[in-house]
């Protein structure tokens, strides 16, 4: 019960927040929206890339609505 409470509540959160940016979310869309966001990495001569898809749909408005930035789509590091 206090799990479903908590889900209502960071929904209407996110509603509020994407409503102060002027656009309404399709929550039957987010869902499948975000399992489209996807990474992968690659390790190669001590290097490691990691890689991710490109924002579809709504997925980059409600994040800049929440204030979460989204990583590059490409980033190198040391393994």
């Amino acid at each position: 019960m206090f799990c479903s409470f908590l889900a209502l509540l960071l929904q209407k959160e996110l509603a509020d927040l994407c409503a102060a940016k002027g656009f309404s979310v399709e929550w039957g869309d987010l869902p499948r929206d975000l399992d489209r966001l996807q990474e992968a990495m690659i390790e190669k001569d001590g290097k490691r890339i990691t890689t991710r898809t490109h924002v579809k749909g709504q997925v980059g408005s409600v994040f800049q609505a929440a204030g979460v930035a989204l990583p590059q789509n490409i980033r190198e590091q040391a393994a």
